[in-house]
């Protein structure tokens, strides 16, 4: 089966998640994807480990559908593999600073000089322009400076989410910025680049609480876990874990006040339509806690479901694992590496088409696993190879 990106090339030069992760979801639509990294290993290999040899889980996901070498361009011969590399490709992938991407030769100027229509996606903490453009930065500094961190947790301690979601976002906007320019050079025969960073994708997912406080000025504060915008919406405690119930508009507000059987809350004008019912939503979660409490889990999530009220447990990373509509749809595939004891249960592609699916085809490659192959295509012969290697150049 023809895949989507069949016969484009990516090189890699991603860390960490938000380059990487724009270059894996291209290598889920057919894209051949090289990941180029250090000679010992670059440091986003070997976060929470999980294999003999070092190799973190992270990299099990972001790895995935990538031919692996190992390549050092801050030297003269490594210079010129880059730019071997760079005439047979069709997009570059660098979350690097700026003089960083000179240095390698990887900013536009440099590569546009090797392929004229090359595109690359360039992706950083804050973006070119502006004072901060300097600055280096992972995912946390994203959701700190745009409102997110102040808006969760409690006024007392703000809180970061544990899911890197900026970091996913700006890989996922920054894929969606690739297939684009793609598209458009199809029909002019141009490159450009295609520029993410971390603090547009945070304000972005920010925006509509930003532009309120621009216009109404309503100096919101956090309330943990329940909405100021819709009600009841908030974690509840039952006899044996915890739930998230989430009503949003009159109709469901009616069926919640039907299952508690108390029409009062209908008649209440403090609860007349969604802002308001966010406004007063600590009353509603008082009552929505004390009948939670008294149930377990399972009952509380039955009454919901029958009221068609959205509700979903809170669960633990192993009762994922455990959870039957994961195993129903064969969302993760499970995935041998290795020196790892067990499979990695991988999410496959996130976005499910219908004629021309996303797959996972190709385990991470271990350091270097694909160096000696790449060579051999760029037209490097066994003894040059070896002469590189005694160099540290790869």
């Amino acid at each position: 089966m023809s895949k989507i990106l069949d016969g484009i090339r990516v090189l890699d030069f991603g860390r960490y998640i938000a380059g990487p992760y724009c270059a894996t979801l291209l290598g889920d639509l057919g894209a051949e994807v090289i990941r180029i990294e250090k000679v010992d290993g670059s440091e986003d290999r070997f976060l929470s480990p999980i294999s003999d040899q070092g190799d973190g889980a992270l990299f099990m996901q972001l790895g995935r559908n990538k031919l692996g070498m190992t390549l050092n361009p801050m030297k003269p011969e490594g210079r010129e593999i880059v730019r071997k590399l760079v005439a047979t490709a069709d997009v570059v992938v660098a979350n690097l600073p700026p003089d960083t991407l000179t240095a390698m030769g990887l900013d536009y100027d440099s590569l546009c000089a090797i392929k004229d229509d090359i595109i690359l996606t360039m992706i950083s903490a804050f973006g070119r322009g502006g004072p901060y453009e300097t600055r280096v930065g992972f995912d946390g500094l994203g959701q700190a400076m745009s409102g997110s961190m102040y808006m969760s947790g409690t006024p007392e301690q703000p809180a970061k989410a544990y899911a890197p979601f900026v970091d996913f976002g700006t890989a996922s906007l920054s894929a969606f910025g690739t297939m684009a320019a793609l598209f458009e050079r199809q029909r002019t025969g141009k490159g450009q680049i295609v520029e993410g960073s971390l603090f547009n994708t945070a304000l972005t997912l920010m925006n509509g609480t930003v532009i309120e406080q621009a216009v109404i000025e309503r100096n919101r504060t956090a309330t943990l876990n329940r909405s100021q915008t819709s009600g009841p919406a908030d974690t509840f405690k039952t006899r044996d874990g915890w739930v998230l119930i989430q009503s949003v508009g009159g109709p469901l507000f009616k069926r919640w006040a039907d299952l508690m059987g108390e029409s009062h809350w209908l008649e209440d004008p403090r609860f007349k339509d969604d802002i308001s019912r966010g406004d007063n939503g600590e009353a509603i979660s008082e009552r929505l806690a004390q009948w939670c409490a008294e149930r377990t889990s399972e009952e509380v999530l039955s009454a919901m479901e029958e009221a068609r009220i959205p509700a979903g447990p809170v669960l633990s990373p192993q009762q994922v694992l455990e959870d039957p509509h994961i195993a129903a749809k064969g969302l993760f595939q499970a995935t041998e590496y290795p020196g790892m004891q067990k499979p990695a249960p991988l999410m496959k592609t996130p976005i499910e088409f219908s004629r021309t699916p996303g797959a996972i085809e190709r385990r991470a490659p271990t350091l270097g696993e694909h160096t000696e192959q790449i060579m051999h295509e760029l037209g490097y012969s066994d003894d040059q190879i070896s002469e590189l290697r005694k160099a540290r150049v790869i």
